[in-house]
């Protein structure tokens, strides 16, 4: 009865997204066309002299016999037989040991074995990305010359985990092993959470005096406005780039403070407008406490390509940009409370993925959550990867089930160019059995790559050297890599009864055992391509199988 249920209720709310919503659009390679003119002047006469290209003289040369040998013929790129592709992706928070660790004080080998066990589940369910908290509160979970060891590792603000080691290393080396994007999320402006016990000397709070603001509910926030404030937050996150081999940087929507956060008065910055108007400064105090997050952002984003071009930065704001946009929702307005422009920093691309918390459901009208991706795609004007944030828990197994598995099949309805989703967050798939095995079943059957970013990078790596091996009734397929250090998984594509399938493997395996055959049907080819870390997959070659069925 579920399953029947389960199919109904989705393929309804997979109607009813496509039917208003559907805005997919072609990726932008970032590239001008072969035969645009650059315009250069004689110094001679001063004149404007068409500068014509490669591709225009050749076109413009008649077609002789002679002509046709000489003109070098490009070999067209072959890509592979189908892969899914599909970011997969749960939220780890760190903050109030919500997910991990389980608590505060563990030993370094509880917390080890929690870190195991949750990279596990997800690599058994086919994600293929995790998005981990390293900073929620101007504090680390790793080595750092700049904040303090997070209060919630050892319950101590300060105090490094004994036995000794790098929490977001040893997260990271196990993501990789796993064959999961491991991005690094942190809170860009929060100094101390109301859980995150006493503010002791060792706080960012106590070190930085000069940029922090206490609020009503016992938070401290980092002034956005303030010069030193932005400095900080750059050198952390820089820091983090620079000395961890992570895929990407994930910002919340954590910018201003929510108006509860200090009981609905305004944030305590009125002597750095009077100081900012006393300069020369223009803009009313929402625009220019807007203008403060919009460069920052700008910022973080230029500073991460300068220094990785590879890693990916990713954003994920409150799924209301502001009430009537579009004209049915209703809703909390991030760009007055907040100050977060969210609209601004898509439209200009700096981010490469956008990932907007619609935690509500398919039918609920002022916040529907198929309206409101497609008003955010409609705003994705660079074509950047637009992985919404999903709520997965609606109060039971049943209704997480048929809600998230809807909003997964819209997902890929209107993007299909870039399909992907970040569940908030990985607690429930954990709490509801049936949630987790349902989406396993439904949706995530089979593994997926991530989606490929031409904008940060184009290149395929080189193709795998293959070579089959038949052993009685099986089949070992082995591989090499002129370039192993660029590669990040490997897909073996192989063909049954004329029709291919493929399997993903993580980056340090070298071979597969397939069977001779499948239901009578003889294995008849295989070929393996190899996918670096920005998803550019190599060209595809295949291989033909000569067995004889027994």
């Amino acid at each position: 009865m579920l399953k029947k249920k389960f199919f109904i209720t989705g393929l309804l709310a997979f109607t009813l997204g496509l039917s208003g919503c559907s805005t997919s659009k072609p990726v932008v390679r970032g590239k001008k066309p072969a035969s645009e003119n650059v315009v250069k002047k004689s110094a001679e006469t001063a004149e404007e002299i068409p500068v014509v290209t490669r591709e225009e003289i050749v076109e413009e040369l008649p077609v002789t016999p002679d002509a046709v040998k000489e003109a070098p013929k490009e070999k067209a790129f072959r890509n592979s037989p189908f892969v899914m592709r599909e970011f997969r992706a749960a939220w780890i928070a760190t903050v109030a040991n919500i997910n991990w660790p389980s608590k505060s004080g563990l030993s370094t080998a509880e917390q080890q074995k929690e870190a195991i066990a949750l990279l596990d589940f997800l690599k058994d369910h086919n994600y293929n990305a995790v998005i981990f908290q390293a900073r929620p509160q101007a504090d680390a979970l790793y080595e750092s010359e700049l904040e303090p060891w997070s209060f919630f590792l050892s319950g101590v603000q300060g105090q490094a985990p004994e036995p000794y080691y790098d929490p977001l290393q040893f997260w990271l080396d196990a993501a990789h092993e796993r064959g999961l994007e491991f991005h690094v999320w942190l809170n860009p402006y929060r100094a101390h959470h109301s859980t995150g016990g006493k503010v002791t000397e060792a706080s960012a709070v106590k070190k930085y005096p000069s940029f922090m603001v206490e609020l009503k509910n016992g938070m401290w926030w980092m002034d956005p406005a303030k010069k030193a404030t932005q400095d900080h937050t750059s050198k952390v996150v820089m820091d983090i780039v620079k000395r961890y081999d992570i895929d990407g940087i994930h910002f919340d929507d954590y910018f201003y403070p929510y108006a509860s956060y200090n009981k609905g008065e305004d944030f305590p910055d009125a002597a750095n407008y009077a100081a900012y108007q006393t300069n020369g400064g223009k803009l009313s105090k929402p625009d220019w406490r807007r203008e403060n997050v919009n460069n920052f952002v700008e910022r973080i984003y230029k500073a991460i390509k300068a220094e990785k071009p590879e890693v990916k930065f990713g954003i994920s704001p409150f799924g209301i940009y502001r009430p009537g946009h579009p004209r049915t929702i209703t809703g909390m307005d991030q760009y007055s409370e907040l100050y977060a422009d969210a609209r601004l920093w898509l439209n200009e691309g700096w981010v490469d993925y956008y990932s907007p918390q619609l935690y509500w459901k398919i039918s609920q009208t002022g916040q529907s959550f198929p309206v409101l991706l497609g008003w955010w795609e409609n705003e994705n004007h660079h074509n950047r990867h637009l992985w919404p944030g999903i709520n997965i828990d609606f109060g039971g197994d049943d209704p997480n089930l048929i809600e998230t598995v809807s909003q997964i099949m819209i997902t890929r309805g209107m993007l299909p160019e870039s399909k992907g989703s970040i569940h908030w967050s990985i607690g429930p798939l954990l709490k509801y059995p049936n949630l987790s095995a349902g989406i396993l079943d439904n949706a995530y059957r089979k593994k997926a790559l991530v989606p490929a970013s031409p904008w940060m990078n184009d290149e395929p790596p080189a193709i795998p050297k293959v070579a089959i091996v038949t052993n009685g009734n099986q089949v070992t397929v082995d591989w090499e890599h002129p370039s192993e250090k660029k590669v990040f998984k490997w897909v073996v594509h192989y063909m049954f009864n004329g029709k291919w399938d493929y399997k993903i493997l993580n980056k340090n395996e070298r071979s597969l055992l397939l069977p001779k055959s499948v239901n009578g049907h003889q294995l008849s080819k295989v070929g393996v391509t190899a996918v670096d870390r920005t998803g550019n997959q190599s060209e595809f070659v295949e291989k033909k199988v000569i067995t004889t069925l027994p």
